[in-house]
């Protein structure tokens, strides 16, 4: 993955580089991207942005992060208000088995977690997607899905991010920062695959 982010650097120049970044960061909660990219706008792109920037001197990792947090927010907070605006119809308008056992479980998770399922869901790939979303359905008060919003952008988006780059720009802790970050990316793919292993099942029973 930090291959092709690099490549992008190379096809785009710095500017576009940023923008799509944080594009795609923006766009896998708000428009439900995630679902069907969860690899392309998750855990892998931060960590590879972060290599990126710690490998050259033409992105600067703090716009970076900055704006990996804006777009992150600002995602989640899209998903909630159209979540609390159009209701329950919103979410079982949107189609695929698969995506309709995602909005399932991310209401099993909500229901158990609540504000903490919006800072946690960063880390699961159909949490991310749908946790807004849900959020909204439920009513959840607004100031304290932004609280919680804010948290999980931050523990997730910069400090994935930052891993990244020190992962690439400071020798002494590359070790530590990939342990990390692969223990990150890695609980990601096996809840993304325990998602579809799950959906099979169902499929299969029915």
């Amino acid at each position: 993955m930090s291959d092709d982010v690099s490549a992008w650097l190379d096809a785009l120049g710095p500017i576009a580089f940023y923008l799509v970044v944080w594009g795609l960061v923006f766009v896998g909660t708000a428009l439900f991207v995630g679902v069907f990219l969860p690899f392309l706008t998750g855990d892998s792109l931060l960590f590879g942005a972060g290599l990126v920037a710690g490998s050259t001197t033409s992105v600067n990792i703090w716009v970076l992060t900055t704006g990996i947090a804006i777009a992150a927010i600002a995602g989640d907070q899209v998903g909630y208000l159209l979540g609390r605006r159009y209701g329950r119809p919103y979410l079982t308008g949107r189609r695929g088995r698969w995506v309709q056992n995602g909005i399932a479980r991310t209401e099993r998770f909500y229901d158990l977690f609540g504000w903490w399922s919006v800072v946690v869901g960063r880390y699961v790939p159909w949490g991310r997607v749908f946790v807004p979303a849900v959020a909204g359905v439920s009513d959840m008060a607004y100031w304290r899905f932004v609280t919680a919003n804010v948290v999980g952008a931050f523990t997730w988006g910069v400090l994935i991010t930052l891993m990244g780059y020190f992962a690439a720009s400071i020798p002494a802790v590359r070790p530590v920062a990939y342990g990390i970050a692969g223990v990150v990316i890695l609980a990601s793919v096996v809840a993304g695959i325990r998602a579809w292993r799950q959906d099979r099942a169902a499929s299969a029973d029915d």
